[in-house]
C-alpha cells in the first residue's frame, strides 16, 4: 500500500530539513523526484544525493515565491508531458520576523504572505493540470503547515494568520478537486529540529530536562517524522483521507500552549518546575 514505485513527486524546499527528508523517503519508495531549491549549496547536495540512488530525479535551481521561477519550472514540467502524482507544497517560513503585530511593516507582511501563503497558491494552480493526468487511483496534495495555525503565537501574528489560512485552502481545494481524483490534505507539525529551527541552541541544557512536562512523547520532532507522515497521506493508504490536518506533534496541542518566562519574555518549553507543576 506503501508502493509509490515510479510515481512522479514535487517537492519544494526539498534541499534541507523537512523537505530534504521527505525527498529521502520518496527516493527509499522507488518515486521519481523533481525538486525545487532556492539555496545552490543545498540543491548541489540533494541532486549528488538522488544521483547516487538512481535516475529520473530532477533538481532545479528556484525560489517558489518568485513567480517567475514556478512559471520556468512548469514549463519544464508540461514539456516533459509527464504526470504529476504528488505535490508537496513544504517551503514555508517565519522569517525570524518576530514582533508585536503593530510594528511590523507593510514590506515585512508582503513578504511573510510570499512565503506562506502566496507561493502555495501559484504553485497549486500551476501543478493542477498535472495532477489530473496522474496514473494512481488518486493524486495527492501535501501542504505543510505548523501548530502555530492552531495555537496563539505571541509575537508571530502574521505568520501565524498565514499558516491558519492554509488550513482553509487545503479544506476548499480538497471538496473542489475530489472530482477529480486529487486528495488535498495538510500536515502540521511542532518544532521539529532542522537548520532552519535549531532547537538545540535555542533551550539551556539545563532545562533540556524538562522537555518531557512538555511534550506527552517527551522529545522534539524530527524531519523524518514529518516527512513519514507526508509519505502517508501521499500513499494509497491514505486514499480516503483528504481535506484534513494530520497532526504531527507528540501531543503539543493537545497539551497547552506557551509559557511566559520570569524575564518578560515567552517560552514554548517550561523553564521552572516546582513540585512537579510547571508555571
Amino acid at each position: 500500500m506503501l508502493c509509490l514505485e515510479n510515481k512522479l513527486v514535487l517537492v519544494t524546499g526539498g534541499g534541507s530539513g523537512i523537505g530534504r527528508a521527505t525527498v529521502e523517503r520518496f527516493a527509499g519508495l522507488k518515486a521519481r523526484i523533481w525538486v525545487i531549491e532556492s539555496n545552490p549549496v543545498h540543491a548541489d547536495d540533494v541532486e549528488s544525493w538522488l544521483n547516487a540512488q538512481s535516475d529520473g530525479h530532477v533538481v532545479l535551481r528556484g525560489d517558489v515565491t518568485q513567480a517567475r521561477d514556478v512559471k520556468d519550472m512548469f514549463a519544464r514540467l508540461a514539456a516533459s508531458e509527464e504526470a504529476l502524482d504528488v505535490l508537496v507544497n513544504n517551503v514555508g517560513d517565519s522569517l525570524q520576523l518576530a514582533k508585536s503585530f503593530e510594528d511590523y511593516t507593510d514590506t515585512e507582511i508582503e513578504r511573510l504572505y510570499g512565503t506562506n501563503l502566496r507561493h502555495v497558491f501559484e504553485v497549486t494552480r500551476s501543478a493542477l493540470p498535472l495532477l489530473r493526468r496522474h496514473r494512481g487511483r488518486t493524486a495527492s496534495i501535501v501542504n505543510v503547515s505548523t501548530i502555530e495555525a492552531f495555537r496563539g503565537i505571541p509575537n508571530l501574528a502574521v505568520y501565524s494568520a498565514f499558516k491558519a489560512a492554509l488550513t482553509g485552502f487545503t479544506k476548499s481545494l480538497a471538496v473542489e478537486a475530489g472530482r477529480h481524483g486529487i486528495r488535498v490534505n495538510q500536515v502540521a507539525p511542532e518544532a521539529t529540529e532542522t537548520a532552519q529551527l535549531p532547537l538545540s541552541q535555542f533551550i539551556k541544557p539545563e532545562y533540556r530536562e524538562l522537555l518531557a512536562d512538555w511534550v506527552p512523547l517527551g522529545r522534539y520532532g524530527t524531519p523524518q517524522d514529518v516527512a513519514d507522515a507526508i509519505v502517508y497521506l501521499s500513499s494509497d493508504m491514505a486514499e480516503w483521507v483528504s481535506g484534513t490536518t494530520l497532526h504531527v506533534d507528540g501531543a503539543a496541542l493537545a497539551a497547552g500552549g506557551w509559557y511566559p518566562t520570569p524575564q518578560g519574555g515567552w517560552t514554548i518549553a517550561p523553564v521552572i518546575k516546582t513540585n512537579g507543576f510547571n508555571f
